[in-house]
């Protein structure tokens, strides 16, 4: 089985409230929530893809010395396994604006488990509720 390397963020505001972003129509998975960020590209670190991703999906820019480790998800989905580092971000440029189709919407940790997300995210939900 292939495994898929992912990164994720969860984008912390000055509320404590975390952005998630709904996968849009057309896309596996479409309409549950989850943390922005993306494929980890042949050499690339976890840091520098979510560097890219949240520029190319939310029109924000962050830096490496911004994004905290903070745990992550080991996934096994029918065809591919799925490692998902997942960092915390309070520090960015910009306003987040989807760029690619996606609703946004920011959320206190208390409320996550309201929002259906992929299998693989959901064990995050307790942690980042624990966490902030």
């Amino acid at each position: 089985m292939k495994t898929v390397l992912v990164s994720a963020v969860a984008l912390i505001d000055r509320d404590g409230r975390i952005l998630l972003a709904q996968r849009p129509e057309g896309k596996s998975m479409a309409g549950l929530w989850e943390f922005p960020g993306g494929k980890i590209e042949e050499g690339e670190t976890p840091e520098a893809a979510l560097v890219r991703e949240l520029e190319e999906e939310l029109g924000i820019k962050t830096w490496d010395s911004c994004l905290a480790p903070l745990t992550f998800a080991s996934y096994s989905y029918d065809s591919f396994h799925l490692l998902m580092p997942l960092f915390a971000c309070r520090k960015w440029e910009g306003t987040p604006i989807a760029q690619e189709g996606q609703t946004l919407k920011w959320v206190l940790p208390k409320d996550l488990k309201e929002y259906p997300m992929p299998p693989a995210d959901v064990p995050l939900i307790p942690i980042l509720r624990d966490w902030l």
